[in-house]
């Protein structure tokens, strides 16, 4: 646990903190104010917000808001590279490190479950990326990756969800670069490892659904479509290529889904993935929740986060 000022005269404790919550649920507007009072840094801890140029589906922070807080591990690699867990470990470490040699604390946020359970719980050195095999398992789709899961590992199926092509694909080209189980390698990093404090925001049901509703209006107005058509003229990660927004525009310029059916299908796949998000969050026991009211602001809220602090 470091020492940071907080005011002239005054010295507050500590550790790293994470706010975590399911997309569209507007963690980010808390984080910011939260960022501005502890006087921290944020580190995103999104798997997407990574990628130049995969600015409008991933609703990236406005420039307004870099500018207010400075940001790590957005805009940090090129469409077309794989960025995966342990990349993250190791920049969000760096980070970490470089933040805090600044005086300053680490502020963690995002949505990417996948990456927070990676860097407090642990990774475990599987085998690397093979392009090649996951170009092959990228065609397949995730219900045969997900059938051929069961039979090689049925207890990494009954945890990854059916339409999770990444951790699929994972889970696969472990079990075929090695011969061993993925679920067989990760059962010690079963409780955390890093002390922080972690906070969850959440949303109520109906609310959340509403707010996923405009925010893929917004996206659409803001030109969703033209940023695929960019992306897609160029080597684009399959990772990238999946992402919720970006793969349903996609069915629609090559494929057989109308316009007037991307805006809705986005909406209930961007809905399905918070309920997936929702399901991880309540997993983690050390987490804090927030309620996050139809009434309450990102003040309100960012003042919640402070209380809990």
């Amino acid at each position: 646990m470091r020492r940071f000022p907080r005011t002239a005269g005054t010295l507050f404790l500590v550790r790293p903190i994470f706010i975590l919550g399911p997309t569209a649920s507007g963690k980010h507007e808390a984080a910011l104010l939260v960022a501005e009072r502890l006087g921290a840094e944020i580190v995103s801890i999104d798997s997407m917000k990574v990628y130049r140029g995969m600015d409008i589906g991933t609703a990236k922070p406005p420039r307004e808001a870099l500018q207010r807080v400075r940001h790590h591990l957005i805009d940090t690699c090129d469409p077309a590279e794989v960025y995966n867990a342990g990349r993250f470990v190791r920049d969000a470490r760096l980070a970490q490190a470089e933040i805090e040699s600044r005086g300053r604390p680490a502020l963690f946020v995002g949505g990417t479950s996948l990456y927070y359970k990676a860097y407090v719980y642990g990774i475990f050195d599987g085998p690397g990326a093979d392009p090649e095999l996951r170009r092959e398992l990228a065609t397949l789709g995730a219900p045969a990756l997900h059938s051929e899961l069961s039979r090689v590992d049925p207890a990494a199926a009954k945890r990854i969800h059916p339409n999770d092509l990444k951790r699929l694909m994972r889970a696969v080209e472990v079990y075929r670069k090695t011969g061993v189980p993925i679920s067989a390698r990760q059962t010690h990093f079963d409780r955390p490892k890093l002390d922080a404090t972690v906070i969850c925001l959440w949303r109520e049901r109906d609310e959340l659904k509403a707010r996923i509703e405009r925010r893929v209006q917004r996206m659409m107005r803001e030109g969703l479509i033209d940023e695929v058509r960019r992306l897609s003229a160029a080597a684009w990660s399959p990772e990238g290529r999946a992402a919720v927004g970006y793969r349903e525009v996609l069915d629609h310029l090559e494929g057989p889904c109308a316009l007037e059916e991307v805006e809705p299908q986005i909406a209930r796949d961007t809905w399905k993935f918070a309920r997936r998000q929702f399901m991880w969050f309540r997993s983690f026991k050390e987490s804090k929740a927030i309620s996050w009211g139809s009434s309450d602001t990102p003040e309100t809220a960012a003042a919640k986060i402070m209380e809990a602090l």
